[in-house]
């Protein structure tokens, strides 16, 4: 780790930040907490950051709206997406709004830094095909941003009813945790 690293941080989750900040400390990375879109904008219009680190679901709020807003601001900035509620569809339109790479929760700080690091010799395939429960996840996951994470809108997609898609949402959020 070089001295001289600021990292923004993006998170609705203040405790989560707070820890966040004084792992990244004790790393030599000095860090600026944001927990919504406009204090993000308001650092990135007051510091210069190296890195970033966003969540995907701010407050209701999506972390991919806000992402090619930071890019605007600092072209250079490396954005890294932390989610609980991990999927194919979000890792990609993640990428493809330009985040350096994708994690899933819980991380520890050294996988964080070394999120930012290049792959080498690309991702890791796995040898047995997805269950069931992991393909209707992806499906909601995709139609779930198609729609910018509008769970009515998603739920009226997929012809569910919307308590019906909140149920499948929160259960498997246990999942991942």
């Amino acid at each position: 780790m070089t001295d001289g690293e600021r990292w923004l941080l993006i998170d609705d989750d203040e405790t989560f930040l707070q820890v966040l900040g004084r792992s990244l400390t004790r790393q030599g990375v000095e860090s600026v907490t944001a927990s919504n879109r406009e204090d993000a904008l308001r650092a990135l219009d007051e510091n210069r950051f190296n890195r970033c680190v966003l969540d995907l679901n701010l407050a209701g709020e999506s972390g991919l709206q806000l992402l090619p807003e930071l890019l605007q601001h600092d072209d250079n900035l490396e954005v890294l997406v932390l989610t609980g509620y991990g999927s194919i569809a979000t890792a990609v339109e993640a990428m493809r709004r330009g985040a350096a790479n994708y994690l899933c929760k819980p991380v520890t700080v050294s996988q964080l830094i070394q999120g930012f690091a290049p792959l080498e010799g690309g991702p890791a395939l796995r040898q047995e095909p997805p269950s069931v429960e992991e393909m209707e996840w992806e499906h909601i996951q995709r139609v779930l941003n198609e729609h910018e994470g509008n769970i009515s809108a998603t739920a009226r997609a997929l012809n569910m009813h919307r308590r019906t898609l909140q149920r499948k949402l929160q259960k498997h959020s246990r999942w991942r945790q």
